[in-house]
């Protein structure tokens, strides 16, 4: 399946915190590594329904240590948790960008429901 999307850069940021990514639409979007972590698209994240999704604590200082290329439609990510399964669609990182606040404030919310927290 084709993107609507692509990317015109795709640079990690020195600390390995950061994720920057620029479209060709202009837009561009700085994903932290821990919003990017807890948004993975694996099915250890999302699990096969919507009811199976996980909410995944203690990630705040996770880095990323790997940017993989998977085909020309997505990348895959390397966590230093280890946690690589999961592939980051164009149109996928386009979205987490333009939904960030609302989807990191709604993983917030989701922890302190459960009473976990960010930290290890």
């Amino acid at each position: 399946m084709a993107s609507e999307r692509w990317p015109t850069e795709l640079r990690l940021a020195k600390d390995k915190r950061n994720l920057r990514i620029v479209f060709d639409d202009g837009a561009a979007f700085d994903l932290p590594a821990e919003y990017l972590r807890v948004t993975s698209p694996s099915a250890e994240v999302q699990g096969h329904s919507p009811a199976e999704r996980k909410t995944v604590p203690g990630k705040r200082n996770v880095e990323i240590i790997g940017v993989e290329p998977i085909g020309n439609y997505a990348v895959k990510l390397i966590f230093d948790d280890m946690h690589d399964t999961g592939i980051y669609g164009w149109d996928y990182l386009h979205k987490l960008g333009t939904e960030q606040r609302e989807r990191f404030q709604a993983y917030l919310d989701e922890l302190a429901a459960k009473g976990l927290s960010r930290e290890r």
